[in-house]
C-alpha cells in the first residue's frame, strides 16, 4: 500500500533549488528549449539521451503499457545509472528531479508518472529522486515548480519556445525536400535551434517575444535561398496521431526521412496545438458546468464558473494570437504550412456526426485536424500511435472510411519499437498513391480553368 501512495504522494510538485532537472526527449528542439527555459529561471536542467535506454525499459514493464512509457523509462534509468557510475560514492539520487508532465482522461499517458514512480522505488539507489509533474487539471499551470508569481510568465514562456520549435521544424519540411546543397538545410535548423537555446537560456522570464520573432524570420529567409526552384513540388502529406510518437523520430524511426525519400513533403502535427486544445477544453467543460448550476438554481456557483469560462475564452484567443505572430514572421520569407486552430478543427468533425468531443481524447484532434489537413492541400494522412493505443485505434476506425470515401491515401503506423520489414513497402506505396492524387488534382484544375476560360471567350 505504501507503494501506491508513493505513486500519489510523491508525483507533482517539487522544490527544484538545488537539484538537477532531467528532462526527457519527446521533439528535439522543444524539449531543448523547455531545459534552456528552466535554466533561465536558475534551475539547472538538461535533456536526457534518449533511445538508448530501451533495454532498460522493457525489462522493467510488461509489454502492456504503451511504447512512450517504455522509451522514457529507460531514458531517465540509463540517465541515473551512467550518473550513478561517473560519481560513484557521491551520487544522490536527491540532487535530482525528473520532470514528467501527465494529462486526465483515458489515455494512459496519465499513469506514466505514478507507474515509472513505483519502478524507481524498486531500486533503493533512485527511491529519493522526485518526480516533478505538471497536469492538464490546472491547465499545465507551473505553480507547484517554480514561485506563484511567476508561474504565468512561465507557461507562456514555454508556450512560446513551442511555436519557434514548430515554426523550425515546418521550415525544415518545406525546404529539405528542394535543397539544392544536401545537408545545408539541417544546417541552418542546427543552427537555427543553438541560438534559440542562447536567447532562451539568457532571457529568463519575459513578455517581449521580439528575439524570438526575429530568430525565425532570419531563418525562413535563409531557407528560402537555400531551395532550388527549379524542383517540382512533391505531394504534401499530413501526420497526426499520438503526440510523443509522432514528434520523436528515434520512435517512429524517423518516419518523416522515409516519407521525404520516397518523395514526399511532409506537415507533421504541432505541438503547441495540445496547450490550445486544453485552454479550448476548458472554456467548454466550465460553461457546461455553468449551465448545469444555473439549472439546479445555485446561481453564484454558476456566475464563478461562468467567469472562469471567459477567463480561459480570453486565454485562448491569446494564445491563438501569439500563434499567428510567430507563424507570421516566417510566411515573411517562405510557404511554409500554417498551423489549424483548434476551433477550426473541430468544425471538421461536422457537429459530431464524425467524432464526438465529448469523447475527448487526441483521436478528436487527429480526426478533425487530418479533414483539415487535406482540407488544406495535403494529398495524404499518415496516422502515428503506439501499438494498442485506443485513441490511435479510435482514429484509424473512424478516418480510414472518412478518407477513402474521399480518395485520400491513409496509412497507420502502430509503433512499438519493432522493425516491419513491409514498412518500406508500404510507405513507398503510399507516397506514390498521394503523389496520383495531387497529379489527377492539377489535370481537373487545369481543365476545369480551360472551360472556364472557353465559356468566357463563347458569346451568349
Amino acid at each position: 500500500m505504501r507503494s501506491f501512495a508513493a505513486g500519489r504522494d510523491r508525483v507533482g510538485d517539487v522544490a527544484l533549488v538545488g537539484r538537477t532537472l532531467l528532462v526527457p526527449s519527446m521533439h528535439p528542439a522543444g524539449a531543448e528549449f523547455l531545459a534552456a527555459a528552466f535554466r533561465g529561471i536558475g534551475v539547472p536542467a538538461l535533456v536526457m539521451e534518449t533511445g538508448t535506454g530501451l533495454a532498460l525499459g522493457r525489462e522493467q514493464t510488461s509489454g502492456k503499457e504503451c511504447f512512450p512509457c517504455q522509451i522514457t523509462l529507460g531514458d531517465v534509468l540509463r540517465h541515473l545509472q551512467a550518473e550513478r557510475g561517473r560519481l560513484g560514492a557521491a551520487f544522490d539520487a536527491r540532487n535530482y528531479a525528473y520532470f514528467l508532465p501527465e494529462a486526465t482522461g483515458p489515455c494512459r499517458f496519465g499513469m506514466y508518472n505514478k507507474f515509472q514512480r513505483l519502478v524507481l522505488d524498486r531500486f533503493e539507489e533512485f527511491r529519493e529522486m522526485p518526480i516533478a509533474a505538471i497536469t492538464t487539471a490546472d491547465s499545465y499551470s507551473a505553480e507547484g515548480l517554480v514561485p506563484a508569481a511567476d508561474a504565468t510568465r512561465f507557461r507562456l514562456l514555454i508556450y512560446m519556445t513551442m511555436l519557434v520549435a514548430d515554426v523550425f521544424d515546418r521550415i525544415l519540411w518545406r525546404a529539405r525536400p528542394y535543397e539544392r546543397s544536401p545537408g545545408a538545410v539541417e544546417a541552418l535548423h542546427a543552427e537555427a535551434v543553438a541560438a534559440m537555446v542562447k536567447t532562451v537560456e539568457s532571457g529568463g522570464l519575459r513578455t517581449d517575444f521580439r528575439a524570438f520573432h526575429a530568430i525565425v524570420a532570419d531563418t525562413a529567409r535563409r531557407a528560402r535561398g537555400l531551395i532550388d526552384p527549379a524542383l517540382p513540388r512533391r505531394p504534401r502529406i499530413g501526420m497526426i496521431g499520438e503526440i510523443y510518437l509522432r514528434s520523436h523520430p528515434f520512435s517512429n524511426q524517423e518516419l518523416i526521412r522515409e516519407l521525404e525519400l520516397h518523395g514526399a513533403e511532409v506537415v507533421n502535427t504541432s505541438l503547441a496545438e495540445w496547450v490550445s486544445y486544453i485552454s479550448w477544453a476548458r472554456i467548454r467543460e466550465h460553461r457546461r458546468q455553468a449551465g448545469r448550476l444555473l439549472r439546479a438554481g445555485s446561481y453564484a456557483a454558476a456566475r464563478r464558473e461562468a467567469r472562469t469560462s471567459l477567463a480561459y475564452a480570453v486565454e485562448y484567443r491569446y494564445l491563438n494570437a501569439k500563434r499567428r505572430g510567430v507563424y507570421a514572421q516566417a510566411l515573411r520569407h517562405l510557404d511554409i504550412a500554417p498551423d489549424h486552430a483548434v476551433h477550426a478543427v473541430v468544425k471538421r468533425l461536422d457537429g459530431g456526426r464524425h467524432f464526438s468531443v465529448d469523447v475527448g481524447t487526441e483521436a478528436m484532434l487527429s480526426i478533425g485536424g487530418a479533414l483539415e489537413q487535406v482540407a488544406h492541400g495535403c494529398d495524404g494522412v499518415v496516422n502515428v500511435y503506439p501499438f494498442t493505443c485506443m485513441p490511435g485505434t479510435m482514429t484509424t476506425a473512424v478516418l480510414g472510411p472518412l478518407l477513402s470515401k474521399r480518395r485520400v491515401p491513409y496509412l497507420e503506423v502502430p509503433c512499438d519499437g519493432t522493425h516491419r520489414a513491409s514498412r518500406e513497402t508500404q510507405v513507398r506505396t503510399f507516397v506514390w498513391q498521394a503523389a496520383q492524387r495531387r497529379e489527377h488534382a492539377a489535370s481537373a484544375g487545369a481543365r476545369r480553368k480551360h472551360r472556364d476560360a472557353v465559356g468566357r471567350r463563347t458569346p451568349p
